[in-house]
């Protein structure tokens, strides 16, 4: 069985990462669904997303497939032929938040189930958020983010 981890993953982090790992231990396989957001990013990187998250993540091999999607997730779940749908904690306020999304998208699809892991330690201070911030001020990112990360935002790309 499989589980979609969708987010913006804007950049992929340590702490994305570490929970795609986690999660294989509990599924066969995990699809990244880097979905767009009028609210959080834009779609014009969404490309960029897509194949820093397949670098990122190429070590865990045909069991990692990461996919762009611009639907309902409810919609996007049922055409990957699952139900399971996995989200990070980091605080409580994640918790409020995701609980809200999740019980929205119950609603709408009653067979949808939630599994929500707890950040490990080490990234529960991490978010896409600062780490952009830091990036674009010239601070140094390698401790939050891949190598490919950090060259993506070296040359500028971002």
């Amino acid at each position: 069985m499989r589980v979609v981890y969708p987010g913006s993953f804007n950049p992929i982090t340590n702490g994305h990462t570490d929970l795609v790992k986690r999660a294989l231990k509990l599924f066969d396989g995990v699809t990244v669904a880097i979905g767009t957001s009028a609210q959080k990013d834009p779609a014009t990187y969404l490309s960029d997303r897509i194949e820093l998250c397949r670098t990122v993540l190429a070590e865990f091999g045909d069991r990692v497939e990461v996919e762009g999607f611009n639907t309902l997730l409810v919609d996007y779940v049922r055409t990957k032929g699952t139900n399971f749908i996995l989200r990070g904690l980091r605080t409580v306020t994640d918790f409020e938040y995701e609980f809200q999304m999740a019980e929205m998208n119950r609603a709408m699809d009653h067979g949808i189930e939630y599994v929500f892991l707890p950040t490990s330690l080490s990234c529960s201070f991490v978010s896409s958020s600062l780490v952009r911030e830091i990036a674009l001020l010239d601070g140094d990112i390698s401790e939050f983010v891949h190598p490919a990360v950090v060259e993506y935002y070296r040359s500028g790309k971002s």
